[in-house]
């Protein structure tokens, strides 16, 4: 089988290409040049696609015996990831940029430029498993809980399914490093990225900031009650509890977080940490792994890339997906992606529009 081999420059990604070509595969490596300037992003072990990253990738490619190139999808990448990012912020929401990332550049562009150029497979170091089945591919939690990545991977289709590999999902992480040190990888031992690559600080409020300035605005609380001043909507998330500018102390001494965020108006609102539980959701953009449920589901729900399942009931109607919690969740905000599991197996995932809070039903 001739496969293409995403290559990040980190341990994960080498060793899933050195799998692949041990088993006998034709691999070809490829390292995705993802920033219009990479000497803006950051060095060292936090981040990913930088000057160094592609060069720790290459040195891989070269232990594994593997042709390596380098693809330039920074335009892709701007338009596709870092202004959708932009966006959703300016409209109050909160999006997830790496799960974008697998939708829309590394499943998408590189699956169908690979496709093109008469691969058969894109293979990335996620960790994630895939199982056949007679009735197609199924898309699964790796077996190290800690490392399980299937939520970023909720938006691939059973067609991308059918193109993918994943070496690394029944393996724990510390023996991706032990086998990265006994196949003479030098990433062996290079620490996992973190943060948003894009964001060469990590200032993600200052980084919002410099592209939507400031729009100054009321902190509130649920009655409408000013408490506070901002400067700009986007530099709040929902269940945020740090950074609020709040003179007056709540009446019962408890902490304030974000309850809601409303750009067109410019406030933000406050509360409890009652105020925060919602007792479901309505999601859209709704992505199916495998076959379009018909009937009501009594599955679960992770509702963030590294928050707990909960058991929902969850049902189509027309091309929203409702979920309903069995016990209230907090810090449940709309652009993020809830992701349905039925056990290990993933179900498909659609993007948080509305919730429904728990103090609204007893108002």
């Amino acid at each position: 089988m001739r496969v293409l081999a995403a290559m990040s420059g980190g341990v994960d990604s080498a060793v899933a290409a050195a799998r692949m070509a041990e088993a006998g595969h034709d691999v070809v490596g490829v390292h995705l040049a993802l920033s219009r300037n990479p000497q803006s992003y950051r060095t060292g072990a936090r981040g990913c696609c930088t000057i160094e990253d592609s060069r720790d990738a290459r040195r891989a490619a070269d232990v594994i015996g593997i042709p390596f190139y380098i693809w330039d999808l920074a335009e892709r990448f701007h338009a596709d990831v870092v202004e959708d990012f932009v966006a959703e912020y300016a409209a109050g929401r909160t999006p997830n940029p790496c799960l974008r990332c697998n939708e829309k550049v590394k499943f998408s562009a590189v699956l169908e430029r690979a496709l093109a150029l008469d691969f058969d497979a894109v293979v990335t170091g996620h960790y994630a498993r895939i199982v056949d089945t007679p009735d197609g591919r199924e898309l699964h939690r790796a077996v190290d809980p800690a490392k399980d990545q299937s939520y970023v991977l909720g938006v691939l289709t059973q067609q991308q399914l059918a193109h993918a590999f994943f070496p690394l999902g029944d393996t724990v992480k510390t023996e991706i490093r032990e086998e990265a040190a006994r196949r003479g990888l030098a990433v062996a031992d290079k620490p996992d990225s973190h943060d948003i690559c894009f964001i060469a600080d990590g200032n993600t409020a200052g980084f919002l900031s410099k592209h939507l300035g400031e729009a100054p605005g009321d902190i509130v609380d649920a009655q409408g009650n000013k408490l506070g001043d901002h400067s700009g909507t986007h530099g709040f998330t929902v269940g945020q509890r740090k950074g609020l500018q709040i003179g007056t102390p709540a009446a019962d001494g408890k902490p304030r977080f974000v309850l809601d965020i409303s750009p067109v108006d410019r406030t933000v609102t406050v509360g409890s940490r009652e105020e925060l539980a919602v007792t479901g959701l309505t999601a859209s953009k709704p992505r199916w792994c495998g076959p379009m449920p018909t009937s009501e589901l009594q599955v679960t729900a992770q509702l963030r890339a590294h928050g707990e399942e909960i058991a929902v009931t969850a049902r189509l109607e027309g091309d929203q997906v409702l979920v309903d919690f069995t016990k209230p969740a907090s810090a449940v905000a709309p652009g993020q992606a809830v992701v349905l599991y039925d056990g290990t197996r993933v179900i498909g995932s659609a993007t948080i529009d509305t919730v429904n809070r728990v103090a609204a039903q007893h108002a």
